[in-house]
């Protein structure tokens, strides 16, 4: 009898453990792309972001987490230090293609970009790397 309550509670316990798994968390807030140019402003600050490449409107629809996934602060680490990484080889063409790297981004860390503008470099960040082959930092890109 002893043996037969203990095999019930092993039992139970095993699917209460199993079934406390399940619960995931929801990312919705994610917007489409329409246009092969995209702009993000921020007002506030009176900056502008403006990406013009074909295959990021895609990709971004396609692969990029949604808004509510990244905290600003883990996008302002990530694109600091890919923005230094990406300014130094425009800097260098002879170095690196210049057909990549055609102008440095103006990007300043203490300056509040806002969420959004951080989201879209961001992204466009960790497209080019991944489509270019390129990584740009001590992170590598992750989708």
């Amino acid at each position: 009898m002893k043996s037969i309550v203990v095999l019930f509670f092993t039992i139970f316990s095993v699917l209460m453990a199993c079934n406390s798994s399940k619960a995931q968390k929801t990312f919705e807030d994610k917007p489409k792309l329409e246009s092969d140019t995209i702009r993000i402003s921020n007002e506030e600050i009176e900056y502008d972001v403006i990406i013009i490449d074909g295959g990021f409107t895609s990709w971004f629809n396609s692969y990029a987490r949604p808004r509510n996934y990244y905290t600003q602060s883990y996008l302002e680490a990530r694109n600091r230090i890919w923005v230094l990484e990406w300014n130094r080889r425009a800097t260098l063409p002879s170095q690196y293609n210049p057909n990549l790297y055609e102008m440095t981004i103006n990007y300043q860390t203490g300056i509040d970009y806002g969420f959004e503008v951080n989201y879209m470099i961001y992204n466009y960040l960790v497209y080019f790397q991944l489509t270019n082959k390129q990584q740009l930092g001590g992170f590598v890109p992750r989708i």
